[in-house]
């Protein structure tokens, strides 16, 4: 039989877990409609998207929970995906980044981000105006996928939202790359947390600059 002594421990310790499971679900929420937010996104919080807002919610608490990706990295590119849909105009816009953020966290759950290293693009000490997201997939042990984002106005036409970069390369030649999708040629700096990506190509400098990885 326990004493009324041996319960206190046992009673903390339930507290404790309950209480961190409703920290941890309330700050899973990418989209928070309480009287604190609604003036900065009044039109995501509208009944239009209410469906689209409890899939996304539902979505970003899988990914929080179970993804081997940076929690950071989810919590900064959700930062990212609420600055850009808060610059739509039309109903088109609002609903093409749900999909496209349905998209990103349906590939953070479904795909192992061990293998892949991610960088954001800073200035000033902060992720820059003009996001840049670029992603280092280990492929095989001999081979090296790197991806990058630029993104531009969720408003444009939806090919015009984003600039890609695509290249295929070696561990051992991976400080020079060629994207495939523009022919430019960059030299990247991998140090510790730090990617430098340099050109001396004219119409190639969008993806130049500081890197931060995260890990």
């Amino acid at each position: 039989m326990l004493l009324n002594t041996e319960f206190n421990p046992i009673k903390s310790l339930i507290s404790g877990l309950f209480v961190y499971g409703i920290c941890v679900i309330t700050h899973a929420f990418p989209v928070q409609c309480d009287t604190t937010q609604t003036n900065k996104i009044a039109r995501i919080c509208s009944a239009d998207f209410e469906a689209l807002r409890n899939e996304l919610n539902e979505k970003y608490l899988t990914a929080y929970l179970v993804t081997d990706a940076p929690i950071r990295l989810i919590d900064d590119t959700n930062q990212l995906w609420l600055n850009r849909i808060q610059q739509c105009k039309s109903t088109q816009c609002f609903k093409q980044q749900f999909d496209i953020r349905l998209e990103d966290l349906n590939f953070y759950t479904s795909m192992n981000q061990s293998l892949t290293q991610h960088f954001i693009k800073y200035e000033h000490g902060e992720i820059a105006k003009q996001p840049i997201h670029i992603q280092v997939h280990q492929l095989t042990k001999d081979r090296i996928k790197i991806e990058g984002l630029a993104y531009r106005s969720p408003n444009n036409h939806q090919d015009k939202q984003t600039i890609p970069l695509l290249a295929y390369t070696t561990p051992d030649k991976k400080n020079e790359i060629i994207d495939n999708e523009h022919d430019c040629k960059y030299q990247m700096n991998f140090q510790k947390a730090i990617l430098t990506v340099k050109t001396e190509q004219k119409g190639c400098e969008r993806f130049s600059g500081i890197y931060r990885l995260y890990d």
